[in-house]
């Protein structure tokens, strides 16, 4: 392996103090108000990153983007100096990561930015979006020669909330104009001896939807792409960073050279609050792919990630406060480049007699969001609604746990041990009180393992009313339980769940549900002749026609949070 990438934004969201953050990549909006002392202690924080990554095995970092880098004779007048300031700024990190550190710079890219001022000009063209991307590719390698090349990202863009007259859109709608863009982009890489990271992830938007599963979507995407300049990036599982996933099989597939995607500061885990190791799981993945050919680095999100309220920023956190993403930053390298255990990341990390503390606090805690966190009947199952895989986790998402009447019919439908699932997590819940003094005889944080255990306490609240006969005694447990949970852990903490909590009755009957999961959901990848004619397209008509008018009668999770629910129907 010759790439060890990770990203280097967490010191751009230094003073940004929203209630509820999107993590996705740079608020460069926030950037617009910030001083020159600002400027002066995020350069500090980035030199302070940058040193501590590199010694621990880093060789590249990425940053974003091009979109905010990239100038256009069409840009709005604000937008053009917005752009002229930030170049900049960032060609003194550029310079600073690249010759202080001997750092490679990749820039990150999703297809396709705009601003209303180009997308008037431009209109929907194809060709002409497609010129004036690779025009603006060509602006920046030419216009940075510091940076190592780009990571491209074709799958997602602008999350509903960014507030920036520069948005990004998905514009590729399926594998033959994929191919084509990269057939467009890889002579110009070529010709500067740079590298065109292509990610494979995806959200499920378009017949491009299934990129990151799909074996026919991905070799079409990728056919007749030989260029040595070509890396595939993809995450490890079918879906996003859960646990419970296999290794994705398209590594063993994709001829080109690629590289696996891990994320340190985990999005869906508590996003470094508490433990949740990722090294067992970086041993397995490694194991496996030494049989693959071409696996030429990994890429390591370490802040990067989410829309939640957790604001640990790695490398950064005053008293060990980042210790959890450092011990998954440090186990990706010790894994995939230095070829030890998972164990040994600890003893690379602390004083011997701490090791064998840390090591039984983190087992404990692995089990604990193995048996509580997750549902694992429900996780070790395969199923896909229309071109995406399901998450194996539906009941805590990012930062909020959801217990409701329609969750309690939907796992009653698909968790058939239930009986199982109760006593796994009830044992898990007991490790708690040994965490806690593993915890202090390590001199870890130790309030961070209490919050841990208080947070899981609700989900096995909420898994009593999943999976048990129902009782109004357990509605007011849970009630009061978040009650007691928001006044030890208050909002200025940043710590924080939250806890949404409706008993109210879920409409449909549990025999209609189950109708419906059999119709809509299917347990193999593989398209059923019902998706092609219903899932895949009439569904999407039906969402359309039947969707509130008025966009506030829709949850503000489902509308607010990343692309919104609608992308899915696209």
């Amino acid at each position: 392996m010759e790439l060890f990438l990770i990203d280097a934004i967490s010191p751009f969201f230094r003073g940004y103090e929203r209630a509820r953050i999107n993590w996705s990549k740079i608020p460069f909006m926030h950037l617009v108000d910030a001083s020159p002392d600002d400027w002066v202690a995020m350069e500090d924080e980035l030199r302070q990153f940058a040193s501590k990554v590199s010694t621990q095995g880093y060789n590249a970092v990425t940053l974003d983007d091009l979109a905010h880098l990239a100038p256009h004779p069409l840009h709005e007048p604000e937008v053009a100096d917005r752009i002229a300031f930030l170049r900049g700024k960032f060609v003194r990190f550029f310079d600073m990561l690249h010759g202080e550190f001997g750092l490679r710079v990749y820039l990150t890219t999703d297809v396709l930015p705009m601003t209303p001022a180009l997308a008037l000009a431009l209109g929907d063209d194809p060709a002409g979006l497609e010129a004036y991307y690779v025009g603006l590719v060509r602006g920046i390698l030419n216009d940075f020669p510091q940076l190592a090349g780009l990571i491209l990202r074709v799958g997602e863009s602008d999350g509903n909330d960014v507030e920036d007259p520069i948005r990004t859109r998905l514009h590729l709608r399926n594998p033959a104009e994929a191919n084509r863009l990269l057939r467009a982009l890889l002579p110009e890489f070529e010709q500067l001896g740079k590298d065109l990271i292509f990610r494979t992830w995806t959200v499920g938007a378009h017949r491009i939807g299934d990129l990151i599963w799909h074996r026919g979507t991905l070799e079409k995407t990728l056919d007749g792409l030989d260029s040595p300049n070509l890396i595939v990036s993809m995450k490890h599982g079918e879906s996003d960073f859960f646990r419970y996933l296999p290794l994705n099989r398209a590594f063993f597939r994709v001829k080109q050279r690629k590289i696996i995607e891990l994320q340190a500061r985990r999005e869906y885990e508590g996003a470094g609050e508490y433990p949740s190791f990722i090294g067992w799981e970086c041993e397995r993945f490694a194991e496996e792919l030494s049989q693959v050919e071409n696996v030429v680095g990994i890429s390591v999100w370490c802040q990067t990630g989410g829309w939640h309220r957790f604001h640990r920023r790695a490398y950064l956190e005053k008293d060990d406060r980042d210790v959890w993403i450092r011990l998954n930053t440090e186990a990706a390298i010790t894994v995939f480049k230095h070829k030890k255990s998972a164990d040994s990341t600890v003893e690379r990390l602390f004083d011997s007699e701490r090791v064998p503390a840390i090591l039984e606090l983190l087992k404990h805690a692995d089990t604990a969001i193995r048996e509580i966190y997750y549902i694992g009947d429900f996780a070790k199952q395969k199923l896909f609604f229309r071109r995406v895989r399901i998450p194996p986790l539906l009941h805590v998402y990012w930062d909020s746990l959801f217990i409701n009447h329609g969750l309690r019919k939907m796992m009653g439908h698909f968790v058939t041990d239930q009986q199982g699932v109760l006593i796994a997590g009830e044992e898990a819940g007991r490790l708690f009180s040994k965490m806690i003094s593993l915890a202090q005889e390590a001199n870890l944080p130790v309030d961070d393992i209490e919050h841990m255990r208080d947070f899981f306490e609700l989900i096995l609240l909420a898994r009593r009313y999943y999976f048990l006969p129902f009782d109004e005694t357990i509605c007011t447990q849970i009630r009061e339980a978040k009650i007691a949970y928001k006044i030890r852990w208050p909002k200025e903490l940043r710590q924080r769940y939250r806890i949404k909590v409706s008993f109210d009755p879920f409409p449909l009957k549990r025999q209609t549900l189950a109708l419906a999961a059999r119709l809509l959901l299917r347990r193999k990848r593989g398209y059923r002749w019902f998706d092609r004619i219903f899932t895949l397209y009439l569904s999407g008509y039906a969402y359309r026609l039947f969707r509130p008018r008025d966009p506030k009668k829709m949850p503000k999770f489902l509308r607010k949070s990343a692309m919104g629910v609608d992308t899915l129907f696209k």
